[in-house]
């Protein structure tokens, strides 16, 4: 018997119970970050208004900031940025996002690029962009055959969003033109 098994397991009942910010990962609770930088917050909210603008009447997609994404009893994540589509639930996401965007800085590098990225390829999620915001460059996946393949590294040129209810197109340029130096 490992280690890991004598450590006890957690469910969303017990997450629901936890002060500060926390994730649940497979039973086992991941303490998130202190509070974002300022450079983080600030293209965090530049990609999310970029994509808000896009946002019509017509599409019946949401576009949502750090919300719980409950996937399972024992798992429950809070992505950055998410675009999901015909999610009812009013309390958290249920379904998988089409779109999620985590803005990665040195505590949650390793989890972002392995631990979630496991997880959102295992979901299907559509595209999976990781934000490095010291390099101002977003690193693209998306699904296809069920592994995410790398669509590119984005820094100053546009991605369309292909494979999604919406028309969306997000133009890295304009998101990180603020923050060169």
């Amino acid at each position: 018997m490992s280690h890991l098994e004598l450590l006890p397991r957690y469910t969303y009942d017990d997450y629901c119970l936890w002060e500060g910010e926390w994730e649940l990962i497979e039973g086992m609770p991941v303490s998130m970050a202190p509070a974002p930088m300022k450079v983080h917050q600030r293209i965090a909210s530049e990609l999310f208004f970029a994509l808000k603008q896009q946002l019509d009447e017509e599409c019946e997609c949401e576009l949502l900031y750090e919300t719980d994404w409950k996937r399972s009893n024992d798992t429950v994540l809070r992505p950055d940025i998410v675009w999901v589509c015909g999610d009812e639930s009013e309390k958290y996401l249920t379904k998988a996002p089409k779109i999620i965007i985590e803005i990665v800085s040195p505590s949650s590098i390793q989890k972002d690029e392995t631990l979630k990225f496991a997880i959102y390829e295992e979901e299907k999620v559509t595209y999976y962009i990781l934000v490095y915001p010291d390099d101002l460059v977003a690193k693209v996946y998306t699904i296809k055959e069920d592994k995410y393949t790398k669509v590119g590294d984005f820094s100053k040129e546009k991605l369309h969003f292909e494979t999604i209810e919406c028309d969306l197109t997000l133009d890295f340029d304009t998101v990180f033109k603020k923050f060169r130096r």
